[in-house]
């Protein structure tokens, strides 16, 4: 039974370390907190505040709104919203 645990511990190592290097894009809901000339200052998934654009147009956001943010590629500085929950 000791072998198995090994195996099973040693195939859990090899994925997480693929997992730590893999990049994507990530989509995930946040809120509006405030609305500066700059853009619309959300929390991104770590939980600091981020200003940023909305991708969509004709949408007027509102404070306390859920939107849709993505992340392209785990790019920060590309940030966006992309939807309106």
């Amino acid at each position: 039974m000791e072998l198995g645990k090994e195996v099973l511990r040693s195939i859990q190592i090899l994925i997480d370390r693929k997992l730590k290097d893999y990049k994507a894009d990530r989509t995930y809901k946040s809120v509006i907190k405030a609305v500066t000339a700059k853009g619309y200052v959300i929390l991104d998934r770590s939980g600091s505040e981020r200003t940023v654009r909305c991708c969509i147009p004709g949408i007027p956001l509102k404070v306390g709104q859920n939107v849709w943010v993505k992340e392209p590629m785990e790019d920060l500085k590309g940030m966006h919203i992309c939807g309106v929950v």
